[in-house]
């Protein structure tokens, strides 16, 4: 981490302070296996949103899901106005594929309370894209005009067109297709900071 942190110092997209702060941030909410990466390490791709038309139970019925997202060239447009971004690394193995509902739940709770103290803190752009697709509501309405949740319900990475394999490994974290839900995930949230 020292390297990464001297070399955005000496390149000049962060100040100390501002960077540490952040940081606080993020041990406070107990996020600490993280990265900061450039935004442009966002891998973008329009077969993402294929496999969400054609793979997902969830497309249609979300309101943070395709097709109730931006276009996959507006989510590109989306990522180019930042330039950093923070990629958080969350592990987990289950017993049941059903027991990743409940942590993703709570998990997605804390990183929407993490941008919100980004945004409180100075960072007008910050924006979270949760690991999962929204799973704040147990019942979702299904669209986003009938969300119950609008403030704190985010998209997941893949619903914004993001190749989540290509930008974890990008930034150096392990991720690979799972055969077993007995094995341990490798789940990724990203926060969009400026």
């Amino acid at each position: 981490m020292d390297t990464i942190f001297n070399c955005r110092i000496k390149r000049g997209l962060f100040k100390i302070n501002d960077y540490r702060k952040l940081e606080a941030l993020f041990t406070k909410f107990n996020f600490t296996d993280y990265r900061w990466i450039k935004a442009s390490q966002i891998e973008v791709a329009h077969w993402v949103r294929f496999k969400c038309m054609f793979g997902c139970s969830s497309y249609g019925k979300k309101g943070s899901c395709p097709p109730q997202v931006p276009s996959v060239e507006e989510c590109r447009a989306f990522f180019s106005e930042y330039d950093e971004a923070v990629i958080f690394h969350l592990a987990k193995k289950v017993e049941q594929p059903e027991d990743r509902v409940p942590w993703s739940r709570e998990i997605e709770k804390e990183l929407v309370k993490l941008e919100r103290e980004a945004f409180w803190s100075g960072y007008h752009k910050a924006f979270m894209l949760f690991m999962d697709e929204c799973r704040l509501c147990v019942n979702c309405t299904g669209s986003r005009e009938a969300c119950v949740n609008k403030d704190d319900s985010r998209p997941g990475p893949e619903s914004l067109a993001v190749d989540v394999f290509t930008t974890a490994r990008s930034a150096g974290y392990p991720i690979e297709v799972l055969s077993d839900y007995k094995q341990e995930m490798h789940r990724y949230a990203l926060l969009m900071v400026e």
